[in-house]
C-alpha cells in the first residue's frame, strides 16, 4: 500500500463513522464499527470492514441496511472528501472482535470454572 492509499482509507474510515453515528437514520443499524478500509490501488473500490455487537439476526440486518446504504455513504463521502471519483463501497462482516471475544471466554474458562473468580495475585511478599 501506498502513503495516500493508507491516509484515503484512514479518512473513509473516519468520515463513514461519523455518517453512521450522527446522520444514519436507519433502525436496522444496531452498535457498528468501522474497523478498517483497504482502497484498491485503482481508487475505484473500497473494500469497508464492519463490526456489530448483537445476535446474528442483529448482526445480519445491520450489514444489510449498511450494504443498502452503500450508494448514500458513498454520495455523502464524495460530498465530504476532495476526491475526483468517490470509490464504490462494499461492505463485509468483521468478525474478529467476536472471535477474540470467543478465544478470551474459552482462556477463562481453562483457568477455572466459569463463574469462578481467580485466585488473587501474590504481590511479592510486601506487608
Amino acid at each position: 500500500m501506498s502513503q495516500r492509499t493508507d491516509r484515503l482509507d484512514s479518512q473513509i474510515r473516519q468520515e463513514l463513522m461519523d455518517l453512521m453515528q450522527r446522520e444514519m437514520q436507519d433502525p436496522r443499524i444496531g452498535f457498528a464499527t468501522v474497523t478498517r478500509v483497504e482502497t484498491a490501488r485503482d481508487l475505484g473500490h473500497a473494500r469497508v470492514w464492519v463490526s456489530v455487537l448483537g445476535t446474528p439476526e442483529e448482526r445480519d440486518r445491520s450489514l444489510a441496511a449498511l450494504t443498502d446504504a452503500a450508494g448514500w455513504l458513498r454520495r455523502r463521502l464524495g460530498d465530504r472528501l476532495q476526491l475526483r471519483h468517490v470509490p464504490e463501497l462494499s461492505i463485509h462482516l468483521d468478525d474478529s472482535i467476536a472471535s477474540g471475544d470467543r478465544v478470551l471466554r474459552l482462556l477463562r474458562e481453562l483457568e477455572g470454572e466459569p463463574g469462578e473468580k481467580p485466585a488473587p495475585a501474590l504481590d511479592g511478599g510486601a506487608e
